[in-house]
């Protein structure tokens, strides 16, 4: 049977394969295809805990980024309520301003309009003193006659315009 084997191409192929083991056993094949599997085993877990590590940083950015994004937040609320605040106390302000401006300018009204009064009275008077004197002038004029006529209603005149005025 053996040498039927021997005669069989499969023998022949299994014997080839035993001894191409041997020479790779020989010459230490294995150790180094073992030690570049295993270098390989090393270089992927190194690139898997740095895969990690960068994972892991980039959740601390991104928290960190969330927390800046949540106080800026804040942040601009606090500024928005700030400037309504700020726009009330300025519209009070300009309010009480105003009232200001329009009761000032009310009291100037009101002291025009009582100097107006005051200056037509005056004018009323002085008018009514002037015809008072042309009256009481005419009327003397005619009753009275000659220098002591003439002195009289000049005398006269002059206390009624100074007691008019």
């Amino acid at each position: 049977m053996l040498f039927e084997a021997i005669n069989e191409p499969e023998f022949w192929v299994a014997v080839a394969f035993v001894l191409f083991l041997a020479v790779l056993a020989k010459f230490g094949v294995h150790r180094t295809a073992l030690g570049a599997l295993d270098a390989r085993s090393t270089r992927i877990s190194s690139e898997l805990d740095e895969a990690r590590r960068l994972r892991d940083e980039a959740q601390a950015v991104l928290a960190d980024s969330e927390r800046r994004r949540r106080e800026a937040e804040r942040e601009a609320e606090a500024i928005i309520t700030s400037a309504k605040a700020e726009a009330e106390q300025l519209a009070g302000e300009a309010k009480i301003k105003v009232e200001e401006f329009i009761a000032r300018r009310s009291k100037m009204a009101e002291a025009k309009i009582a100097h107006a009064e005051t200056q037509a009275l005056a004018d009323v008077r002085a008018a009514a003193a002037d015809a008072a004197v042309a009256a009481a002038g005419k009327i003397l004029t005619a009753t009275a006659k000659g220098q002591v006529a003439d002195e009289l209603i000049a005398r006269g005149i002059k206390d009624l315009k100074g007691k008019l005025n």
